[in-house]
């Protein structure tokens, strides 16, 4: 039998732990974390991006900051909000992936969503990998260029979305370009792949992030 000691230790490591479920359980703030994880931003732009007050979001941070995985700090004026560290986005990245392996509503969502009316299935992470290794593709990041620029993967191009017709010079003909955004929900990819597939390119999406395709050799 646990010693009282021992039952204290368990209900309290529990507690901590069930902190942290507890600030995964909106899904504004599995959005916020998201976004966060591409780089810092104020309350302001993340309400903007969310499509929430900024009094909403700035509760939704509060909860989050409270179970430490995002933080802030003050530069003037505004105040610029972060996760708490990369194993929090490898957190996301898990918690995404175990998500869709398990609920089939999510991976039928995904699946109507981008795959049957576009024809836009996901090369997945071993592929790109394959792909890029032996020349095959070139790879763009279509986020917002501030995110490019915090972080991207190796040999990206930054092209975002909101540019993507004023690069075209830029893309090869004779190779397939495929776009990557922020992850697996994230549509930024599929509309440019959409696009330049209407311009006569072989264009794909994948739905990897910057935090999720392994390295090369691992």
């Amino acid at each position: 039998m646990a010693s009282s000691s021992s039952r204290h230790f368990k209900d309290t490591a529990y507690a901590h732990l069930a902190q942290v479920g507890k600030a995964l359980s909106s899904p504004a703030r599995l959005e916020i974390l998201e976004l966060l994880a591409q780089a810092p931003r104020t309350v302001e732009v993340l309400a903007g991006e969310i499509h929430q007050s900024v009094a909403n979001t700035s509760h939704h941070l509060q909860s989050l900051k409270r179970a430490e995985l995002v933080r802030s700090q003050r530069d003037g004026l505004h105040v610029h909000y972060s996760l708490a560290g990369d194993d929090v986005a490898a957190l996301l990245v898990r918690l995404q992936a175990v998500a869709q392996h398990h609920i089939a509503g999510l991976e039928k969502l995904t699946r109507e969503f981008f795959d049957e009316p576009q024809g836009l299935e996901s090369l997945d992470a071993a592929m790109l990998r394959a792909r890029m290794d032996a020349g095959e593709v070139v790879l763009i990041d279509v986020r917002p260029r501030v995110e490019f620029e915090e972080g991207h993967l190796p040999g990206a191009l930054s092209i975002p979305l909101s540019e993507l017709e004023a690069h075209l010079d830029e893309l090869p003909c004779d190779r397939s370009i495929v776009a990557y955004c922020r992850g697996p929900f994230c549509t930024f990819s599929a509309e440019a792949a959409r696009r330049l597939r209407e311009l006569g390119f072989d264009a794909h999406r994948s739905d990897i992030s910057v935090h999720s395709l392994p390295e090369s050799g691992a």
